[in-house]
C-alpha cells in the first residue's frame, strides 16, 4: 500500500507516469493502473481476485449434484454432463463438473487406490 500511495502522490505532484515508473522501479502499466484505480474507487486497496467460487453455471446446481452423487456414486463425469444437460438444459464441460465435484469434496474414483509393490 505504501508503494501505491507514493506512486500516486508522485504523479499527482505533476510528474509523468514514465517518470514515476522509473523512480519507483515499477512498470508504466502499474502506474497507469494505480491512477485508474484511484480515479474509479477513490482508494488504492487492491480489488478482490477470482470469482470467489460458486458463481459459475454449476453454482446453483451444487445441491442437485450432491444428491445425484449420493444416489449413484458410480457416475462418471460424462454421465453427469449428460444428466445436467437432460435435467437442466445446460451445456457444461466435463472439467467444470470435475471442479464442482472437487469443491463439494466429492470423488469420482471407481476403485480404491491399490497398494504399491514392494521394492525388490
Amino acid at each position: 500500500m505504501a508503494l501505491r500511495e507514493r506512486v500516486v502522490a508522485f504523479v499527482e505532484e505533476g510528474h509523468t507516469h514514465r517518470a514515476a515508473a522509473a523512480r519507483f522501479r515499477v512498470s508504466v502499466k502499474f502506474v497507469n493502473d494505480m491512477i485508474i484505480l484511484k480515479r474509479e474507487t477513490g482508494g488504492l486497496k487492491p480489488r478482490p481476485q477470482g470469482n470467489c467460487g460458486g458463481h459459475g453455471k454449476l453454482g446453483r446446481l451444487q445441491d442437485w449434484i450432491r444428491a445425484r452423487m449420493d444416489g449413484r456414486p458410480d457416475l462418471t463425469l460424462d454421465d453427469l454432463v449428460l444428466a445436467i444437460a437432460d435435467a437442466h438444459q445446460l451445456t457444461v464441460h466435463r472439467v467444470s463438473v470435475w471442479r464442482a465435484l472437487r469443491s463439494l469434496g466429492l470423488t469420482h474414483k471407481k476403485r480404491p487406490a491399490s497398494r504399491r509393490a514392494k521394492a525388490a
